[in-house]
């Protein structure tokens, strides 16, 4: 209830202001585990998935965004829930194993995961290499991958800044990716790096993306 109130408040407030474009819904099952597997640009993608995606998405979130006091605390709990956020602590040792228990739950519940391979947001814009547990999600659960290309959200939501601009953003939904079958007969290792690539590769086509060969790591917190 407090996701189909939200999406019926937001959505039409979203695409009334930043009218975005959005492409290829029709590549996003309406049923079943699934997994959206987006480049990652700004804070507010996960808001803008969700709202553009034909069924409810969930995403990871960390929990401080749940546990908060007071009105501001309230609003932000009732907010992140309401958009299907699942919130998990990123500050214990196992929050990576953590992340990819909850996620394979929800896919064998049958619902839509969200995800970002790149691990972290882009600082620079370009697209980093992807780690292999969207794969392994895929895999394990046999669920299809869909690529998603988001452009145009860092104008929305800069990396760092928590006010929102007019600006435009265009979401692309491509073609669902089935490496369970695809890579059935290869050692799971192999299989998990070469769907992951496909996966950037993808992500890459919808987005024009420059392409970075390594990993992108977690800046510096002060």
């Amino acid at each position: 209830m407090l996701y189909l109130t939200s999406r019926a408040v937001v959505a039409p407030l979203i695409k009334a202001i930043w009218r975005p474009t959005v492409e290829g819904r029709e590549n996003v099952p309406t049923s079943g585990g699934v997994i959206l597997a987006s480049n990652h640009l700004s804070f507010i993608d996960s808001v803008v998935i969700p709202l553009a995606a034909p069924r409810q998405v969930h995403f990871l979130a960390k929990d401080a965004y749940f546990t908060g006091t007071g009105v501001k605390g309230t609003a932000s709990r009732v907010f992140f829930t309401s958009m299907g956020m699942v919130p998990v602590n990123r500050d214990d040792s196992r929050a990576a194993i953590e992340s990819l228990e909850v996620g394979l739950k929800i896919l064998q519940d049958g619902d839509a995961f969200g995800i970002y391979p790149e691990g972290t947001r882009s600082r620079d814009g370009r697209l980093y290499r992807g780690h292999t547990g969207v794969a392994y999600l895929a895999i394990t659960a046999q669920v299809p991958i869909v690529p998603v290309g988001l452009i145009g959200t860092p104008q929305v939501q800069p990396v760092g800044s928590n006010r929102l601009h007019r600006a435009p953003v265009t979401v692309r939904f491509g073609a669902p990716q089935t490496p369970h079958t695809t890579y059935a007969d290869l050692p799971a290792g192999k299989a998990r790096r070469l769907a992951t690539d496909d996966v950037m590769d993808a992500i890459a086509a919808l987005t024009s993306q420059e392409r970075v060969a390594e990993y992108n790591e977690h800046p510096v917190e002060t």
